[in-house]
């Protein structure tokens, strides 16, 4: 089940809506023409999955960001070997974590601000898990109890900034430099991953990332137990889980595209602050 946060693109309804969308994917990751989106009668995380009968054309609305976190967005660093590489860095021997503040996160075509104190800006592709309900300790069997699905993030860095600061906060934490969508796929299992699923990420058309899930040095599994027995987790709280190599800088007019096999693509342009 695909989960879409939605607005009325041609309606003076500002009231965001919850709803399924329906219908099969492109050779691209793309909806088909024909898709159409379900609403809901609410948060499925907080009122379940209840089909009203009111339908849209996929056409007819504006994609939002498909979760906003009540509480936090977790973001996993150097999961990924050759990314570890790449900055100079070594894998670490336990989930390395971080916070970003929930006013990062927009969703589909969204702009990217780029912050005038940086001038070094990049983009990092991700998968993101977004939990299902209050959890603390889970174990790593148990993972799969507390996850609702999966989406697409971009956990934008002022990598100038993390330089100079040796921490994460900042770089990391600026308003827009979190990305999510373009919709929380349901049906998946973290095994689905562990098999192998393509993660790329285009640059003005240009494809610059080129990984797989199955390189995840921690599965998502162990990042779910590893995080939960530090915090406790709540629903709609996000977790990025690392970034393929082939990171760079974004300049404003850029558009930068994430996507996962199965997953749809997320895409935003870069504008100025």
């Amino acid at each position: 089940m695909r989960i879409v946060r939605f607005s009325q693109a041609r309606s003076s309804q500002v009231e965001p809506q919850y709803g399924v969308l329906v219908g099969e994917l492109d050779e691209f990751g793309q909806p088909e023409a024909e898709s159409r989106i379900v609403a809901l009668a609410g948060d499925p995380l907080y009122v379940g999955v209840k089909l009203l009968e009111q339908e849209h054309r996929l056409e007819d609305v504006r994609l939002l960001a498909p979760v906003l976190p009540r509480s936090k967005v977790v973001g996993i660093g150097r999961n990924y070997a050759k990314h570890a590489a790449e900055l100079g860095n070594e894998v670490p021997e336990e989930p390395l974590f971080f916070l970003k503040p929930n006013t990062t996160v927009i969703g589909p075509g969204d702009p990217i601000l780029y912050p005038p104190q940086s001038e070094e800006v990049h983009y990092e592709g991700e998968l993101a898990v977004v939990i299902s309900r209050i959890c603390r300790d889970v174990p790593v069997e148990k993972a799969t109890d507390v996850i609702h699905g999966y989406t697409l993030a971009n956990d934008v860095t002022a990598r100038d900034l993390q330089r100079k600061d040796g921490r994460f906060t900042r770089a990391k934490g600026f308003d827009s430099f979190c990305p999510l969508g373009p919709w929380i796929e349901t049906d998946l299992d973290p095994q689905d991953f562990a098999d192998g699923r393509a993660i790329q990420t285009h640059l003005n058309g240009e494809l610059v990332q080129d990984g797989s899930t199955s390189d995840l040095i921690f599965d998502i599994p162990t990042l779910v137990h590893h995080v939960s027995s530090v915090m406790t987790l709540l629903p709609g709280d996000v977790i990025l889980t690392g970034t393929p190599e082939g990171v760079g800088p974004l300049h404003v007019g850029d558009e930068v595209e994430v996507s996962v096999a199965g997953l749809g693509s997320l895409t935003n342009k870069v504008a100025p602050r």
